[in-house]
């Protein structure tokens, strides 16, 4: 199982920068905080951060969004692009196992799920969205979830489209 700081340092610079966009254009308290947590463990002030260019900006806090020590961060930051960006991807993948969901939230996760079920509301997702970023819900949602299905992790681990890099 992949962790939110890990997720960082596995997927592509791209998809990650495009995370951190997402959060600057459309959660400004959620980006302001990541900075203050970035400009903490560089032992910098938020305002020196804030200075630079925005690129420069994004690839240094994205090296840090790397660390153990930003794991709550990156959690919140994919969490948020997850939620209010990918929002189709997860009611779709929801949808498929017939689990009931408000746009993509879920109050009650099942324990377990059927293996056809599962392999059909995967590569239902694969055939819509990028794969990259499918494997990032999928790894965040495995992580993140109480549910923890031994399923989708034996996905995760085997599928060739679910892997960081892939170019399949």
């Amino acid at each position: 199982m992949l962790t939110a700081h890990e997720l960082f340092g596995f997927m592509s610079p791209d998809l990650a920068k495009e995370i951190l966009s997402f959060t600057f254009e459309s959660d400004k308290p959620l980006y302001r905080a990541t900075l203050g947590a970035v400009a903490e463990l560089k032992k910098v002030r938020p305002l020196f951060l804030e200075r630079q260019s925005r690129q420069e900006r994004h690839s240094s806090m994205l090296t840090c969004l790397t660390r153990p020590a930003m794991e709550a961060i990156s959690t919140n930051l994919i969490r948020n692009w997850l939620l209010r960006k990918q929002t189709a991807m997860l009611v779709q993948f929801l949808n498929a196992l017939g689990i009931p969901n408000k746009d993509g939230v879920v109050d009650d996760l099942p324990k377990t799920v059927e293996d056809e079920k599962l392999k059909a509301a995967v590569d239902g997702l694969l055939e819509k969205f990028p794969h990259e970023s499918v494997a990032v819900y999928l790894s965040a949602f495995n992580d993140m979830s109480e549910a923890h299905w031994p399923n989708l992790q034996k996905m995760l681990e085997l599928e060739p489209k679910l892997q960081f890099g892939a170019t399949v």
